[in-house]
């Protein structure tokens, strides 16, 4: 299990693992999963963008926790790199049959705990939230990268990236549902100052866990994919004995090392 088990009861404090025990939740991050999970803290709805949308699909859908690790860490780019001409360097039919081959369902309202994915519609330049549909095309929609990937095709019109406009994965959550969200702290040199994907959302019944430090990993990086599993599963595993009177949680990689 995670360095630290959430200390129950030792503190008059709440803590993270109380607040997550005492009801259903819905996750919207991915990184964390194998620590809650551990801890039988198993979220009642998962939501996300990205590599939020992927992951969450995968466990919702029954793919086990070890089988989407190995997976990810065994990740080479040829088993993606499809170049082919169209609106995006790779055509994701390579993406395509690895999700196929992944998810054990194939329909998003058929998951075994309900699932909800963002995407980027291209007509409308705005965040649609899918819940039905084919769950292959719906994941490819929220992790294809513009430029990198060419878009998913849904209903006639075009899907890219999820984390266009919904980088916090968090458009399909309503007023006031309990959510547990993973905020990566954007490193991009195109975001502005004040934008919105620098800070974390506040709202009521949502706690944030911001783990400080954590390795980016993705198509250019999938070799540092084993440390940041490593870090955040460490991190979270320590917040969980964390009070969350402030509904921020932030922790350190700094002793989360491989």
């Amino acid at each position: 299990m995670a360095d630290y088990a959430p200390l129950r009861g030792a503190s008059h404090q709440r803590v993270l693992a109380d607040w997550l025990a005492e009801a259903p939740f819905t996750l919207a991050m991915s990184s964390a999963l194998r620590a809650l999970l551990e801890h039988g803290l198993a979220p009642a709805r998962f939501c996300g963008s990205s590599a939020g949308a992927l992951v969450g699909a995968c466990v919702a859908s029954g793919a086990s926790i070890n089988a989407i690790e190995d997976m990810l860490l065994g990740l080479d780019r040829s088993q993606f790199w499809d170049p082919s001409p169209g609106l995006g360097l790779l055509s994701g039919q390579a993406f395509r049959r690895m999700l196929a081959g992944l998810l054990p369902t194939q329909r998003v309202e058929d998951t075994r705990t309900p699932l909800a994915v963002s995407a980027w519609q291209a007509k409308s330049r705005r965040t649609q939230v899918l819940q039905q549909g084919n769950l292959v095309e719906a994941v490819y929609a929220s992790c294809a990268v513009p430029l990198l990937f060419q878009p998913a095709r849904i209903g006639g019109r075009y899907y890219w990236d999820g984390g266009i406009a919904d980088r916090h994965g968090l458009a399909a959550t309503y007023p006031g549902e309990r959510v547990l969200y993973h905020h990566l702290q954007s490193r991009s040199p195109w975001r502005g100052p004040h934008s919105k994907a620098l800070h974390h959302p506040s709202r009521p019944n949502l706690i944030t866990l911001a783990i400080d430090g954590l390795v980016r990993s993705g198509p250019g990086k999938l070799e540092q994919g084993r440390q940041a599993m490593h870090q955040a599963y460490n991190a979270t595993g320590r917040a969980l004995a964390r009070p969350v009177g402030d509904a921020l949680i932030i922790e350190s990689v700094q002793d989360a090392s491989p």
